[in-house]
């Protein structure tokens, strides 16, 4: 049996009367590549606020490699091994990656303040941010500022701040969002390549990179469980088909 690394048990959150999840359970093991879908507004990024913390959950429990997470506050759970990229690029457009990882190294070692010193002078923050950015296929851009990349690649940059953390669990809200249709395979399979004992759960809509790159979907309607399963059972299941697949693959 897999070591279970995240796990919600019956979590709820309700906006007045409308539900946004509705007893939700999942376990991800170790290592696990899961895929989130859903129709728009099915939960998707709420359970992900949920289980990072930007939202309290108004019933049941988060843990993270069986300790309780549910009511630390988001840095404690980034410092437990739990980070999340955004929907919406949130980059600082007149660094370089380079700057940017090193900065994100810097805040994880409690190092923030220092940041701004010469950047000759984190010797060790600059080796492992060249690391980083060589896995995410960025090396060549290590001195570029940020605003001149492109789309794609300021994606797999978000994604070499998330790795800054060290993280055991990385939630990945929609990475390929706005990026070109032949950049997001790559981006993907640069995803794909990260340590086999990193877990990743990410949402997405295209339903090709889903199945390619999923060895287990999650979904999620009016935020609840449907199903959980493998891509050919979900691809299978009528219950899907109508009330996901058929209007995503009309995308």
């Amino acid at each position: 049996m897999s070591e279970i690394m995240l796990a919600t048990q019956s979590v709820r959150k309700s906006f007045g009367s409308l539900e946004v999840a509705r007893d939700v359970s999942i376990e991800l093991p170790r290592g696990a590549r899961h895929a989130l879908i859903g129709p728009n507004g099915a939960g998707k990024t709420t359970l992900i606020n949920l289980i990072t913390g930007q939202l309290a959950p108004d019933g049941g429990r988060i843990l993270l490699e069986g300790v309780d997470i549910t009511h630390a506050p988001v840095a404690a759970r980034v410092r437990r091994g739990l980070t999340r990229t955004f929907q919406i690029n949130t980059l600082f457009p007149d660094l370089t990656p380079l700057e940017s990882v090193v900065m994100a190294i810097c805040e994880r070692e409690g190092k923030a303040a220092q940041f701004w010193r010469p950047l000759t002078s984190h010797g060790d923050a600059i080796d492992e941010a060249h690391e980083i950015l060589a896995r995410l296929r960025l090396a060549d851009e290590a001195t570029r500022t940020t605003r001149h990349l492109p789309y794609g690649k300021q994606r797999l940059l978000e994604i070499a701040l998330a790795l800054a953390t060290k993280p055991k669990v990385l939630l990945l809200d929609e990475p390929a969002a706005g990026v070109p249709k032949d950049e997001s395979a790559m981006l993907f399979s640069v995803i794909d390549a990260l340590p086999e004992d990193m877990t990743i759960l990410f949402i997405e809509h295209d339903m090709s990179i889903v199945f390619t790159f999923a060895s287990r979907i999650i979904v999620l309607v009016a935020g609840g469980v449907l199903l959980e399963a493998d891509p050919d059972t979900v691809r299978s299941d009528p219950r899907v088909r109508e009330v996901y697949l058929g209007s995503a693959h009309g995308h």
